[in-house]
Order: C-alpha cells, then sequence, then structure tokens
C-alpha cells in the first residue's frame, strides 16, 4: 500500500511533527510556502494540514487531484473553501476545542485591560508621562457581560466572568444548556437585550453571510455609552468603519479587537485610538493551545487518511 504524503504548510507544534514522524508517513513541513507554490505542488499530497495563514481556495482544492484530507488547526474555517471541498470528497476537520481556554483568559484580559487602561497606563509611562490622575478604572465585579454565542470558548468566558461576580447574559442560535443557565445563573437573552444592557459586549461567533458585519453603527448605538465591546472572533463580524465612527462620536466607551476585517492591521484609525486594544491575532496562541492544536490536528488527519 502506497504510503500517505501530508504536506504541513503552517507552522505547528514539535510535539505534532514528532508524531507525524513516528507514524511513518511522507509529510514535508512548509510553514512559508506562498500560494504560488502551493498550487504548483499541491497535486503530489493527500492531506493538507493548515492553521489560518494558508488560503485553500477553490484554485487549490481543484488542483488537489489526491487530496482527501484537509486538517485545520484551530477552530475557523473561513479560510477554507468548505462547500468546494466537499463536491470534491475531501473531508475537513479541525480542532475548536484545542484553543477554548485559552482565548476565554484571553478574553478576560482584554476586559481587564479595558476597565484598568493597563496598555494606555504602560505607554503613557514610556513616553514619560506620569497621569494617575487620569487613569481611574472600574471593576468587573457587578458589571454585565453578555456575549453573543456561548458555544465552548463563550460558555468558559462566562465561567470565569462570573467568578468575577459578573452578571451573565448570553445569546446563541442554539438553545442554551439549562445546566449552563443554572450554573451561572444566566440570563438568556435577544441580541438587542444585551446590545442595549451589557457593559462588555463579547463576540464567539464563526463568520457567516448573517454574522458578517453583525456589529453595525445601529448596534453600536444600542450599546451604553459606558460599554464596550469586545472581539477574538473574526475579523469581519464587526464593521470597523462603523466601529470608528461610533468612538469619534463617544457612543461607546472603548473597544478591544484580536481580529480585523483584513490582517495584517496596517494603516487604520483604529491604530490611533486610545480607547482601543488591538492586538495581532493572538487571543489562541499559548504554547498549551498550540502544542494541543498541533496534537490533535495530525491524529485526526491521520485517522481519516486510515
Amino acid at each position: 500500500m502506497e504510503v500517505p504524503k501530508i504536506l504541513v504548510s503552517d507552522s505547528v507544534s514539535e510535539s505534532a511533527l514528532n508524531i507525524l514522524k513516528e507514524s511513518g508517513v511522507d509529510y514535508e513541513y512548509k510553514p512559508d510556502i506562498d500560494a504560488s507554490s502551493l498550487l504548483q505542488t499541491i497535486s503530489n499530497y493527500d492531506a493538507l494540514v493548515v492553521r489560518s495563514r494558508t488560503k485553500v481556495t477553490k484554485e487549490v482544492l481543484e488542483k488537489g487531484s489526491n487530496l482527501r484530507v484537509i486538517g485545520r488547526a484551530g477552530v475557523g474555517l473561513d479560510n477554507i473553501d468548505v462547500l468546494v471541498a466537499k463536491e470534491r470528497n475531501i473531508k475537513v476537520v479541525n480542532t475548536p476545542e484545542a484553543l477554548t481556554n485559552a482565548v476565554a483568559e484571553f478574553t478576560i484580559a482584554l476586559m481587564l485591560d479595558l476597565a484598568r487602561k493597563i496598555a494606555f497606563a504602560d505607554h503613557s509611562i514610556r513616553q514619560g508621562r506620569w497621569i494617575k490622575n487620569v487613569l481611574t478604572g472600574s471593576e468587573l465585579k457587578g458589571k454585565i457581560y453578555g456575549t453573543i454565542g456561548i458555544g465552548r470558548i463563550g460558555a468558559r468566558v462566562a465561567e470565569l466572568a462570573h467568578a468575577f461576580g459578573m452578571k451573565i447574559m448570553a445569546n446563541d442560535v442554539i438553545p442554551v444548556p439549562a445546566t449552563l443557565i443554572e450554573k451561572l445563573q444566566l440570563k438568556v437573552s435577544s441580541q438587542d437585550e444585551i446590545f442595549a444592557k451589557a457593559d462588555y459586549v463579547d463576540l464567539h461567533i464563526p463568520l457567516t453571510p448573517e454574522t458578517t458585519y453583525l456589529v453595525n453603527y445601529e448596534k453600536l448605538c444600542r450599546m451604553k455609552s459606558t460599554a464596550f465591546i469586545i472581539n477574538t472572533s473574526r475579523g469581519k463580524v464587526v464593521s470597523e468603519r462603523d466601529l470608528i465612527r461610533a468612538l469619534n462620536e463617544d457612543r461607546i466607551a472603548g473597544a478591544a479587537l484580536d481580529v480585523f476585517e483584513s490582517e495584517p492591521l496596517t494603516q487604520s484609525e483604529l491604530q490611533k485610538k486610545d480607547k482601543v486594544v488591538l492586538t495581532p491575532h493572538i487571543a489562541g496562541q499559548t504554547e498549551e493551545a498550540q502544542s494541543e492544536a498541533g496534537r490533535l490536528i495530525v491524529e485526526l488527519v491521520l485517522d481519516n487518511l486510515k
């Protein structure tokens, strides 16, 4: 029987590569491969392992005449043309569970930063400014945390927020488990109610035609002027143009974004806003999460190749 050939086109953990090595498959590790080279060589492989950098387009899938499995180390599949993969009978697998705690803890960190102005305080003191008198923050205790989407990550953030003494509101397209409602004293709410009442509106939803620009000027205007919006899901869930307008008009108190409409973020008015915390898509980037994501995805790919 011919040995399967696997291309790993994005960076994965050493433990993931060791699993491939020990499995006896023929694999190549090319974490910096460009789109042109990928198109030229993809027909050589039975499986492809990616993260978010590699774009698995219709053209890539059509050129990948031998592809049987695509593994995405992480959650989102918006860099893969899933419909074309399905048409070509190519199995697509991912590892949403691997990044849950990392993203949840990072979301709490962003909330704390917004509440206490930590990044702004650090920046000001490096500039030689001692502005203690204007850096009075607020506490999370007693505030309302509202999540749009309460799957694995949203539920974990809600659990951590509850431990801080926050009140929890949640909205999802699927029923929220009764056990979670009881455990967190959670209030299942409409999106409109969350935008109107929450002190922190947090987004944990996939990018779909329905969620694209879900957060627009109208929604932002419904928020309290003291409220914050947080996005660690997908950039195009939030209209950056509308967010900038809302910030300019002091419609909301601030925002924290780990994801953007176009990445990397360059030449955006968001970069000039003191009320905004910006990070380069790193919510899931912990040693533990990346090791687990890499391990799980190569095991899934190997299982599916069998």
